[in-house]
């Protein structure tokens, strides 16, 4: 961020050029001249009276002063950045129209994206920019507002409210229901294409079809060689497109369901990763803006938990 702020220009010169170790390099990043480079390193040099880089052959180093001061230019800018950051989120409680969200993959391409034209309709005057991102938010770091979230929910020092718990249970295009393999119980689904999600992270193991063959009572079910997919939009994808049937999240197959393009051949479901599920997560300073607390309550009004 701090390569926004005005006056930071010296700063991010010798942040770069002790990093890359390479004025060249230094200069493409912060779109200069090497000759600029060269010319703002000597003005820190004489101004401080030290010596920050030398040559060793063809290859550039810093000096012990060199790399004191580089340390300090980098903590510098990293707290311009985060400072940054909270100031235009603090001036957005009274003015800001732009709201930051970061959804999950999944999440993100086969619930939120499809609603938020409504949210679009409830706020005209709203500028929302998604990013889709796995990983957790750095709130002090990242120009986030309002996050979705999948995982255990402990996240302190932030607002945090469940979304979705997780109900997961098997779907299918409707064209494999008039084939000539009928799925009249769970046995059935041993002489079709299963398609498999393989997942793990944060500790935990995504339920796959041996999770759901065990509910059921299919005694010793081995997977397979078939379609894999560490993405569950993915695997949605490739059942709507009749590929097989997958293990479909309740949030995400919901609109695929209503829609017909998927249906439901067995009622018995279950859950995903104990204490698991998506969350709603943001800087409690977000929450007094009155734009990211609207968008917050339409959240949980689309998935009926509000």
């Amino acid at each position: 961020m701090a390569r926004h702020i005005p006056g930071t220009r010296s700063l991010r010169v010798l942040e770069a050029a002790g990093r890359l170790l390479n004025f060249t390099h230094a200069a493409t990043e912060l779109n200069l001249t090497p000759a600029a480079i060269s010319h703002q390193i000597k003005e820190f040099e004489t101004q401080l009276g030290v010596v920050l880089f030398a040559r060793k052959g063809r290859a550039l180093q810093l000096t012990q002063a060199g790399e004191i001061l580089h340390a300090a230019a980098s903590e510098a800018l990293g707290a311009l950045g985060h400072a940054a950051v909270r100031a235009r989120r603090s001036q957005g409680q009274q003015t800001r129209v732009r709201l930051n969200v970061n959804a999950s993959t999944s999440i993100a391409a086969k619930w939120l994206v499809p609603r938020l034209d409504r949210f679009a309709k409830k706020e005209p005057n709203a500028d929302v920019r998604l990013t889709v991102s796995c990983a957790m938010q750095d709130f002090d770091r990242d120009e986030v507002d309002v996050a979705i979230h999948f995982g255990p929910g402990t996240y302190p020092g932030l607002y945090v409210e469940r979304l979705f718990e997780h109900v997961i249970y098997p779907v299918c295009s409707p064209r494999l229901l008039e084939g000539g393999q009928p799925l009249a119980a769970p046995e059935d689904l041993l002489r079709h294409t299963l398609i498999q999600q393989s997942w793990s992270g944060q500790g935990v193991v995504w339920p796959d079809w041996r999770a759901w063959m065990q509910a059921a009572g299919v005694d010793g079910f081995e997977p397979k060689p078939g379609l894999h997919y560490d993405d569950t939009h993915h695997a949605i994808q490739a059942a709507i497109d009749g590929q097989g049937i997958a293990l479909g999240d309740e949030a995400l197959v919901a609109d695929d369901l209503s829609a017909g393009r998927l249906v439901r051949p067995f009622a018995l479901s279950i859950g995903g990763p104990p204490n698991f599920a998506y969350f709603v997560v943001s800087p409690l300073e977000t929450m007094q803006n009155p734009l990211a607390s609207s968008f917050v309550s339409w959240l949980h009004s689309e998935a009926g938990t509000g």
